[in-house]
């Protein structure tokens, strides 16, 4: 049952990475709390970016946010070096999502973005990091290590991102009082979206 063993291993380190971060949230020194207050009340839109699993991480949390009512959307960062940057504008909030701080394509941008004047998040993994130092504001989610045997694949780390992440989300979401009603009007596709809008055309037939 070797296979088994290697499985539920590997499942039970992911846990205890998110467990790990969730006693750091309460640490002073990252800015958990002025990130959900800065997106509660942002005036442009919340940008992620970042290159490799990074990078796919920070694609899924864009489209959280935009399902859940925070106008959103990835920019890759090498792309931005090439013309998008032209995507982004003084009102928006940038999340650069590096592990390490250090990945030279997720630095590349911070100047130019800086210059247009958004503010930048550094989601890291190392506070001490290029990236955490660049930023104006730090979202550290740490992990001790990976889940495979070579400490090499983005597991852990990227597990632990993107739960951290949908939980800023769904924070968010409800503190600007997010409703299911509005929640289907970003979802009118498929079985929910067609449940939940037919729910709210029954609600104003009612009123």
């Amino acid at each position: 049952m070797e296979k088994l063993s290697i499985f539920k291993r590997v499942m039970n380190d992911e846990l205890t990475a998110v467990e790990d971060v969730l006693k750091r949230v309460d640490d002073n020194s990252n800015d958990y709390s002025k990130i959900i207050d800065l997106i509660v009340n942002l005036k442009g839109r919340l940008i992620f970016t970042g290159v490799g699993k990074s990078g796919h991480i920070g694609e899924k949390l864009a489209a959280t946010f935009a399902s859940t009512g925070t106008p959103s959307f990835f920019v890759h960062a090498t792309e931005s070096m090439h013309g998008d940057l032209g995507m982004i504008t003084k009102d928006d909030l940038v999340i650069d999502i590096s592990n390490s701080g250090e990945t030279k394509e997720s630095l590349a941008p911070i100047v130019p973005i800086h210059r247009i004047g958004a503010k930048i998040v550094a989601l890291t993994g190392n506070r001490h990091s290029t990236l955490a130092k660049k930023s104006d504001y730090l979202f550290e989610v740490h992990v001790d290590g990976e889940a495979d045997k070579f400490n090499l694949a983005p597991t852990k780390s990227s597990t632990a991102v993107l739960v951290a992440g949908d939980s800023l989300a769904i924070t968010v979401s409800e503190l600007k009082g997010f409703s299911e009603r509005d929640f289907g009007m970003f979802h009118p596709g498929g079985a929910l979206g067609k449940r939940l809008l037919d729910e709210g055309a029954m609600e104003g037939e009612g009123q």
